[in-house]
């Protein structure tokens, strides 16, 4: 089969594997109709992530049609088009029991924090995945779910993580009705992220970023005010000022390992890679949110030391929330808010190409050309 295959920071190309091949009677076999391009994916295009070894394909956001199950699988059925959640969870631990799918206990070997993810570094149990022309979905009884009639392929393609993720920031926010909430970062999952807010009961949501095109997207798509933290000098002195000198309600980090905005944490994260990731947009949420406020973290961090502004945070009664989403948990809501026009998921995406471009597309997202948002990738 195609596959992408990672071959160092900036290196990717697309190569012939082997099929993959079911490995446990609760495996099935996807043949992949729709991936995408995440921006957690660039945390390992540009090698921020350890482990992240050569061969590996990446890809945790995919739909397609299963083409093979093993022989305890009962949920699902070979023609079946299904929806893959990005993490890989056993359904039947201590935390897939309380709804944690995300800090599955059997499924990574690497990892006492974080479950399994497709394609996402040997960190996170060293799955291939979904960008490609087929990927091995273990658990296939509790992961994939068949997607229903009313839900486009495209729509069902961005609730696998980035939707779903966005959502799940909104949620672990802990919006009160009237809030007003800021999220650091206009990439999918913080417009996601903005977008669902209002669906939490939020008052006024404010956007953080410093690309136009993006801040743009944030007003059509999210319906938020925007600020662009490179235009106002001090961001969190300009957030108070917006917000009565109190600071918002609640903080959304949607940025995570590489921000920008800092140039000492920014060379110290992504170039040296002395820290687990760039924090400032966290520090940033810290600063500006009020006294008693929530921070939730939605941006992916490696798992190294970073700078963070803790003091500050004890200091203020912060409460901070945070996880990988379990995004099938999310998804009955998801599917009734695309149902009832509430919700257009697909509406973030600008780019779509086939998967033997997927190097020029990977260079695109990453230098954020030709206001790419999201790319969509087709495999056949």
């Amino acid at each position: 089969m195609k596959a992408m295959v990672y071959r160092g920071p900036y290196k990717m190309r697309v190569e012939e594997k082997p099929d993959p091949r079911l490995e446990h009677p609760n495996d099935a076999i996807v043949r992949v109709e729709l991936a995408s391009i995440c921006g957690s994916d660039l945390h390992l295009y540009h090698g921020m992530m350890p482990d992240t070894r050569i061969g590996h394909t990446f890809g945790h956001e995919f739909i397609g049609t299963i083409e093979e199950v093993g022989s305890s699988v009962q949920n699902v059925n070979v023609g079946d088009r299904v929806m893959v959640p990005f993490n890989i969870y056993c359904g039947s631990c201590f935390f897939c029991a309380r709804g944690l799918y995300s800090n599955c206990h059997n499924v990574n070997p690497n990892a006492t924090a974080v479950g399994g993810i497709y394609g996402y570094s040997h960190t996170s149990g060293g799955y291939d995945g979904g960008q490609a022309e087929r990927v091995r979905v273990p658990f296939a009884d509790v992961g994939p779910s068949v997607i229903p009639e009313a839900i486009s392929d495209e729509n069902a393609l961005l609730l696998t993580d980035a939707f779903s993720t966005g959502y799940f920031g909104a949620q672990l926010a802990d919006i009160v009705e009237g809030d007003t909430a800021v999220v650091f970062g206009a990439g999918p999952v913080g417009l996601a992220a903005a977008r669902s807010c209002w669906l939490m009961g939020a008052g006024r949501v404010i956007v953080v970023d410093y690309l136009d095109y993006r801040l743009e997207k944030a007003k059509s798509f999210a319906f938020a005010e925007t600020v662009n933290f490179g235009q106002v000098g001090d961001i969190v002195r300009h957030l108070k000022r917006a917000t009565d000198g109190l600071g918002a309600d609640v903080a959304i980090d949607a940025v995570g390992a590489e921000a920008d905005g800092h140039v000492i944490q920014h060379v110290t994260s992504a170039k040296l890679k002395l820290q687990g990731g760039s924090p400032v947009a966290l520090n940033w949420a810290i600063d500006s949110v009020r006294k008693g406020g929530t921070v939730s973290v939605m941006g992916a961090y490696g798992p190294l030391f970073s700078a963070v502004k803790f003091g500050d945070a004890m200091n203020k009664g912060l409460t901070i929330r945070t996880n990988q989403a379990p995004v099938k948990r999310q998804w009955p809501r998801l599917w009734e808010h695309i149902r009832n026009g509430i919700i257009t998921p697909s509406d973030l995406i600008t780019h779509r190409i086939p998967l033997d471009e997927i190097a020029e597309g990977y260079h695109v997202f990453s230098s954020k050309l030709d206001d790419c948002i999201k790319t969509v990738v087709t495999p056949n």
